[in-house]
């Protein structure tokens, strides 16, 4: 073991859901060892409940700092943050402590990414309510970790080996998204992620293309003018700053042409455009990336999942990958490529 692996703080998420769970299954497996330093920030007592859930025998080694660790298959190498009163009745049962202690993780693996501290931070599910109840009024990690990085413009990505997807809008009602975008904020999504194409994984000369809103994209403003008014003035504006950027293209069909590999990534309107397509492909391994902010950090593409937590049923799949990614996107960083 080299320590040119980058050293990756996996955020332990929402207490009472299956992150703990998912992050005993995930580092039993060797080959994380092979690619990364991996640690968990997270609570001593719910670790060693989730640990009697999957009947895990894995050594929870408790470190000060990051220093500390052993990063070694058999381990996991645990900063204890909070010290909650955890038992098996706590599965599903989240509190404004296990809600305060989820924000804690998340703020201090970004501090210590900010810091250069860490390589990149991976981040196990929280619950959106639970956080704004314990205090914390944001609508999730992204915001919450954009804030603290001082980043303005910021894009989520869903990402995987098969299909790249970047959103424009995110989280909002269906009625609302028309209002929302702009050519500007078309224009950021695709400058956004043509650089982190490049920058984060490593691809030279990528080629984006960009969903309309609308049916068949509008049908020559037939059935909508957003693509003309917005998604088109946006895409060219993307052209005349060196992006290789095509569309608007028909929803229905650009994404098939993505899993064939014409495209490196699909810039999407909204949240389901993108979503329904990625979670058809990756349902197990995609991977919720956040570009433009100036830390690595990755994430599972799924919920707190209460209806299976303490159960031990959570697929650790969605974690492996954004370890795995993670720590090659800490590789191109650094490599600079």
């Amino acid at each position: 073991m080299k320590n040119h692996r980058p050293l990756i703080g996996i955020t332990a998420g929402d207490p009472a859901g299956i992150g703990p769970e998912i992050i005993l299954s995930a580092l039993s497996h060797p080959s994380l060892y092979k690619l990364c330093r991996p640690f968990v920030i997270g609570d001593m007592a719910v670790m060693e409940t989730a640990k009697k859930v999957i009947n895990s025998s894995i050594e929870l080694n408790c470190i000060s700092n990051h220093c500390r660790g052993r990063y070694q298959t058999g381990a996991i190498d645990l900063l204890c943050i909070s010290e909650l009163e955890f038992n098996e009745k706590s599965w599903a049962n989240p509190t404004i402590q296990t809600g305060k202690a989820m924000v804690e993780y998340i703020i201090k693996a970004t501090d210590m990414a900010l810091n250069e501290e860490i390589s990149a931070i991976v981040t196990c599910p929280i619950n959106k309510k639970v956080m704004q109840l314990a205090g914390f009024d944001y609508n999730g990690h992204t915001e919450l970790i954009a804030e603290r990085t001082g980043t303005k413009d910021f894009v989520m990505m869903m990402a995987g080996d098969r299909l790249k997807v970047s959103l424009v809008t995110i989280h909002m009602p269906l009625k609302n998204v028309s209002d929302a975008i702009s050519i500007e904020s078309v224009f950021t999504t695709i400058k956004i992620t043509g650089e982190a194409l490049i920058k984060r994984f490593g691809i030279k000369s990528p080629k984006i293309a960009v969903a309309g809103l609308n049916p068949h994209a509008g049908e020559s403003g037939i059935f909508g003018n957003e693509e003309n008014d917005i998604i088109i003035p946006a895409i060219e504006k993307s052209v005349k700053e060196g992006f290789n950027v095509s569309g608007p293209f028909p929803p229905d069909t650009i994404f098939y042409n993505a899993l064939n590999k014409i495209y490196d990534a699909v810039i999407s309107m909204y949240h389901d455009q993108g979503l329904i397509p990625f979670k058809m492909v990756h349902f197990k391994d995609g991977v919720n990336t956040t570009l433009g902010i100036p830390i690595v950090r990755t994430s599972v593409d799924h919920g707190t999942a209460y209806d299976i937590a303490g159960k031990g049923k959570a697929d650790p799949g969605s974690l492996i990958s954004a370890i795995k990614m993670a720590a090659y996107q800490a590789n191109c960083m650094q490599k600079g490529v």
